[in-house]
């Protein structure tokens, strides 16, 4: 059978992995797909290094267009990455006919039911293993191998430079800025790390994850994200003393209410499996209802890792490319006319709904009474309360008695479940308290059982 025709948009640290691994394992995959998968046009604005990458084995152009007009070109793979140019090309690419593997998560994130519904319009497929956790099948997981289940939740450490800097924090007693600058140093953190550091990279892969678990579509401009810029060595040291871990985790979770949706940083208990994934490792856990808990731990990114996701689409759609649409496996797992729509019966609820419990740690001054206010107004918003620490603010920061020479302490509190929009007035009732000496941290809970 004639070999499957890619066009390679784009040949940078993961399309230069992807032309390497099909070269280097091109008859192992042949075995598998059934018919030999060869990269026949490479497009990068770079021609020079494009071509001392691919050498004479493909055609290489300037213009990804050209790529897009061959109607030799079976598959076209984009690893542009962004909204703009990679929109254009990979709507181009379906309306003439051919089907398209991705890494861009941001693009589906945000325009994925467009494309989505553009490729079943034409018949085609879209795959994007490479979008999500890198070199780990999580999306393959998510969308067959555990097709029998009712997902409940996913959690999941899917951004690797946020995992790496968490990890130092705890391992050295370092914070977050001192940190940050070491890993762009390590080449972990880009120049301008804002999408990771603030949560928006595992947000727009956590949308994905959503969208395939609970049979919605794409949602992420409902998405909750928040980041680790606000974490400090004092947060993760007590935490530890309490026996938990904190991680950036992109969570979604099925409820009676609806879908929650959201990014930030949380507790983990230090028992658990995914508390212990560390650098820049990635780790996703699902829990079904026939299965129960699963995890899927690896590399998140780089070359190679990227590259065996992007190749297994390929494989996938050389088995499939002369299947009758109908009968290969939607890119949202569930059949395109029954996904639930956007805020029907399962809506992505804000994040006031959501049922959580917390961490606090209230800055306060030394004195007698301040306790028993605080536990006063948790108490009068329905707050019970399951562990409480008192520190010496010494023992972290060095200063125990603060810029004014008050004497200070730490309270850390740890909150059974609560609506967020309870623990929201609750705290802006004590902050206001002329005993809080500065802005209360809040981070939340995560069991994951």
């Amino acid at each position: 059978m004639k070999p499957i025709q890619v066009g390679l948009l784009g040949i940078g640290t993961v399309g230069s992995g992807t032309f390497n691994v099909l070269q280097r394992n091109q008859e192992e995959i042949r075995r598998r797909a059934g018919r030999g998968i060869e990269i026949a046009m490479v497009a990068d604005l770079d021609t020079e290094r494009a071509r001392s990458v691919v050498g004479d084995t493909a055609k290489v152009v300037g213009d990804a267009r050209e790529i897009i007009a061959n109607p030799e070109i079976d598959v076209v793979i984009e690893l542009i990455g962004g909204y703009g140019i990679a929109k254009a090309l990979v709507l181009e690419a379906i309306a003439a006919g051919k089907h398209v593997v991705t890494a861009n998560k941001a693009l589906l994130a945000v325009h994925g039911s467009e494309i989505f519904k553009a490729a079943a319009e034409k018949g085609v497929m879209v795959a994007y293993e490479a979008a999500v956790a890198g070199g780990i099948p999580i999306i393959k997981a998510l969308r067959e191998g555990l097709t029998a289940n009712q997902i409940q939740w996913v959690a999941g450490i899917i951004n690797g430079t946020t995992n790496f800097i968490l990890s130092e924090m705890r391992d050295k007693g370092l914070d977050f800025d001192v940190v940050l600058k070491e890993a762009q140093r390590l080449g972990y953190a880009e120049a301008d790390p804002t999408f990771d550091i603030e949560g928006v990279d595992a947000a727009h892969k956590v949308t994905l994850m959503s969208a395939i678990a609970f049979g919605i579509p794409v949602q992420f401009d409902k998405a909750h994200v928040e980041g680790i810029t606000k974490l400090s060595a004092a947060d993760i040291k007590y935490a530890e003393q309490l026996g938990y871990r904190i991680k950036l985790l992109g969570i979604t979770k099925r409820t009676d209410k609806g879908i929650e949706l959201r990014v930030h940083p949380s507790l983990v208990p230090t028992k658990r499996l995914i508390a212990n994934v560390e650098g820049a490792m990635n780790a996703v856990v699902v829990h079904g209802d026939a299965v129960g808990t699963t995890l899927y731990y690896g590399k998140g990114a780089g070359s190679e890792p990227t590259a065996s996701a992007v190749i297994a689409d390929l494989v996938d759609i050389a088995r499939l490319h002369t299947a009758d649409p109908e009968h290969r496996v939607p890119p949202l797992a569930f059949q395109s006319n029954t996904l639930v729509a956007a805020g029907g019966e399962l809506p992505v609820l804000p994040m006031s709904e959501v049922v959580t419990s917390y961490y606090l740690r209230i800055r306060v001054a030394d004195e007698a009474g301040v306790l028993a206010k605080i536990t006063s107004i948790l108490a009068g918003a329905g707050i019970s309360i399951d562990a409480l620490l008192q520190r010496e603010a010494g023992e972290v920061s060095g200063d125990s008695e603060g810029s004014q020479g008050v004497p200070q302490t730490d309270l850390i509190i740890l909150t059974h479940a609560t609506r967020e929009g309870g623990m929201d007035a609750a705290l802006a009732q004590i902050q206001q308290l002329p005993t809080v000496l500065a802005p209360i941290n809040r981070i939340r809970k995560e069991e994951l059982n």
